[in-house]
Parts: structure tokens; C-alpha cells; sequence
């Protein structure tokens, strides 16, 4: 305890850090603040239950913004698809992957269209979710195509606010902004799913929730554990002559690779799928008794074909975009023009290929771990465990929780170390702590 307590007065003893996260408890604040201002003219107490589905999803990302139909509806959900549409095209588009490499200003033109984008992908949005607005919650009065405008134009503003907010975040405050307001959307339904779960139990039942809390506590640092998971390929710097003609020796270093290079994508890929055989069977739902049993069969998160189906599509997504993300020839290249090598490997096509090799083995238990966490929560909910506490027992969320934290700890922890102070974790690993790791871009 002495030592939680030292490390908080150091934090707050530099004044930098202190600063970034009294802005960032502000931003956060704001935020959170928008996701209850409802948009004029509808009635919040008729849009209970409204979130279902893939709803009930962005819904949760979001902090109950969505469900709210607040200004933040759609929060920052459309940056982030703009994005990954941008990230794909800097791989498909050869116009775009000669932006990637022109460096600052090339990255300042494709920051330029993902805010464009943006906005065209909120607008279409916000037509989608002013649909799923039940008509009882919309004022007659001012019910029509202006009140559809208006709202369009409220929730496009919303989104670039929230935009807005995850920048100054990242520039101002400490971690990621835009992963940080997701968490922080995350984080607020924890209480209300740790009382709900707590009252569904009673007080007889008190040593169950317990063990209930145990068993979160380990798969927390199971996914911990995947997150910060790497495989380390040492790299050879050949000596270099100095400027006084004498040999210096090589340096060695290595080249990270994450066991779970995709991150949470390939669980909001398949998660965004599974809705699409249940959406395409209802429209036969009457007339086929299979698109009845399809229908049945999807709409059911626990059952064991849509967990079996589920894992399958993660586990494919996962070597799908660790392929796109990571680039062996890149590295290799990379290795080659700073004089690099992988000691035992030509340099070359053969290094491209034992990287792609290296990362292959190590992709597939990773991809087999996150498909295991991804349908945890249908199997917490098998034991009895009330949907909105099963969430937080495993799949985005928990993931996108772990990220962040460990993310804003790595920076918190560089600060300390900078200014000379003990870490947050004296014997942890985190990466701020890590040594020798060659950065391959």
C-alpha cells in the first residue's frame, strides 16, 4: 500500500503528467456528459430495449449514448470505420500507398479524407438510426423531414465533437483519445452490471458471485497475457566503421511480433457478420421452415452452432487482417537497407520468408485464444450469469478494456521513469520497461 501511494504522489509531483490527466478527467467528463443530452424532440423513456442486436453492441460501446439517443449517438463509431476503410486502402490503392510512404504530409492527406469520410458516413449512419427510433418516442409536433434534417445535422456535429474530444485527448491528456473514450463508454455500464448481477443472486448466493469475480479476475489477465504477448526474432547489426577508421561492433536487437497482431478487429469483423444470416432469413421467415431454423439458430448467442460459427469466422479474420497489417517484405527491407540481419538467414526474399513463417506459428494459437475469449460471455451466460456482467467476462469489450489500460499505464510509466522516479511496477513487464526491441516499421 506504501507503494501505491508513493507511486500516486510521484505522478502527481510531475507536473506534466499531472496536467494531461486533470485535461484528460475534464475531456472525459464532457463526454460523458453528451451521452445523456437527448436530441430535441424525442421521449428517452420510449426508447428502452430499442438497442438490440448489433444495436445493443455499438450501444455498449458507446456508454448507453445510443440507447440514450443523445447528441452522441453515434460517438465516434463512424471515425473509426472511416478509418479502417483508409487502412484498407493504403494496401489496395496504389495512390493511397504512395501517400503512406511521403511520411508527415502524406499522413496529414489521408487524415484529410478519414475526417471527410467521416462526416459522409455519419450522415449515412444517422438515416439508419433515426429509422430505429421507435415513432411513439418522436414528438408529433415535430415529426417530418425537417426534424430527420435537423437530427442528421445534431449527430454529424456530435460525432465530429467527439472526434474533436479524442484528439485533444491524444494531444493534451495522456493515452490514446479515441481508444479512450471507447473505454470509457465500456467502463460506465460496469457498475450497473456488477449490481444487477449482485441483486439477480441475493445475499444466499454470495459466495457464487465471489467466485464469479475470481474467475473475471483471471480471465482479465489471460487477456492481458494475449495482449502484451510477443515473439522476439533477434536482428545482427553488422560493424560499421567509425570516424576515426576503427571498427565498432554490431549491435543486436530484436524484431517484436505479437501473438495477436489484429488486435480486436477480427471479433467486430465476425461479430458484424453473424447478424447477416438472421437479417437475410427473416425475410423468408414465413414462407421456409430452414430460414425459420437459421433465424432460430443466429438469433441464439448461446447456442453451440453460432459459438462454433463464431470462432471459425474470428480465427479466419485474425490471419486475414495480421496478413494486411504486417508485412514481411516491408521488415526484410526494411532490415536490409539499415544493414540488418536475422543471424542464420540470407537477407532478402529468405528473411521475408522467415518472418512469414514465424509469424504464421504464432498467429494461430493467438487466433485460437481470441475466439475462445470472443465466446466466453454465451458461455458465462450459459452458467447463469446475466447478460450485461457476461460481457465483461471476455470478448470486445474486455479486450478493447485491457488495450487501453495498458496502454495509458505504458505512458504514465514513462513519465515516471524519465524524471527519474520507480515505476508504476517495480518487477512488471510493461512495455515502457522493455529493452533492445528494434522498431520495425
Amino acid at each position: 500500500m506504501k507503494k501505491l501511494i508513493s507511486t500516486i504522489k510521484n505522478i502527481f509531483a510531475i507536473e506534466d503528467l499531472r496536467v494531461r490527466i486533470l485535461n484528460t478527467l475534464g475531456f472525459i467528463a464532457i463526454f460523458r456528459l453528451g451521452s445523456y443530452v437527448v436530441l430535441p424532440g424525442i421521449d428517452p423513456n420510449q426508447l428502452k430495449g430499442s438497442a438490440q442486436g448489433i444495436l445493443g453492441l455499438l450501444d455498449a460501446f458507446l456508454g448507453g449514448a445510443f440507447g440514450n439517443a443523445s447528441i452522441f449517438a453515434l460517438g465516434i463509431m463512424p471515425y473509426i470505420s472511416a478509418s479502417i476503410v483508409l487502412q484498407l486502402l493504403t494496401i489496395a490503392v496504389p495512390y493511397f500507398q504512395k501517400l503512406q510512404k511521403e511520411g508527415e504530409s502524406g499522413r496529414k492527406k489521408i487524415n484529410q479524407y478519414t475526417r471527410v469520410l467521416t462526416i459522409v458516413i455519419t450522415l449515412a449512419q444517422s438515416v439508419g438510426f433515426l429509422a430505429t427510433i421507435n415513432a411513439d418516442a418522436i414528438d408529433p409536433a415535430v415529426a417530418g423531414p425537417l426534424f430527420t434534417i435537423s437530427s442528421m445535422i445534431i449527430l454529424t456535429a456530435g460525432t465530429m465533437f467527439c472526434m474533436w474530444l479524442g484528439e485533444k485527448i491524444t494531444d493534451k491528456g495522456i493515452g490514446n483519445g479515441i481508444s479512450m473514450l471507447i473505454m470509457i463508454g465500456i467502463v460506465s455500464r460496469l457498475p450497473g452490471a456488477l449490481v444487477g448481477e449482485a441483486l439477480a443472486l441475493g445475499l444466499g448466493r454470495a459466495l457464487i458471485f465471489i467466485i464469479e469475480l475470481i474467475v473475471l479476475f483471471f480471465v482479465v489477465m489471460g487477456v492481458v497475457m494475449l495482449t502484451q504477448a510477443i515473439r522476439r526474432i533477434p536482428v545482427q547489426y553488422a560493424k560499421q566503421v567509425g570516424g576515426s577508421a576503427s571498427l565498432q561492433a554490431g549491435q543486436r536487437q530484436f524484431i517484436p511480433l505479437k501473438v495477436n497482431a489484429a488486435g480486436v478487429m477480427p471479433i467486430i469483423f465476425a461479430q458484424s457478420l453473424m447478424f447477416l444470416p438472421g437479417m437475410i432469413a427473416s425475410f423468408w421467415r414465413n414462407e421456409s421452415d430452414l430460414a425459420n431454423e437459421i433465424g432460430n439458430v443466429f438469433s441464439d448467442y448461446t447456442s453451440w452452432q453460432y459459438n462454433l460459427s463464431f470462432a471459425v469466422l474470428i480465427i479466419v479474420f485474425t490471419f486475414f487482417y495480421t496478413a494486411i497489417s504486417v508485412n514481411p517484405n516491408q521488415i526484410s527491407d526494411d532490415l536490409k537497407r539499415s544493414g540488418g540481419f536475422v543471424p542464420g538467414v540470407k537477407p532478402g526474399l529468405a528473411t521475408s520468408e522467415y518472418i512469414d513463417e514465424v509469424l504464421t506459428r504464432i498467429t494461430l494459437p493467438g487466433a485460437i485464444f481470441l475466439a475462445i475469449i470472443a465466446i466466453l460471455p454465451s458461455i458465462a451466460m450459459l452458467f447463469g450469469i446475466t447478460r450485461e456482467f457476461a460481457a465483461f467476462f471476455g470478448g470486445t469489450s474486455l479486450i478493447i478494456l485491457v488495450g487501453v489500460v495498458l496502454d495509458t499505464l505504458n505512458q504514465i510509466e514513462s513519465y515516471l521513469l524519465m524524471r527519474h522516479y520507480d515505476g508504476m511496477m517495480k518487477s512488471g513487464k510493461l512495455r515502457g520497461r522493455s529493452k533492445n526491441i528494434a522498431v520495425a516499421s
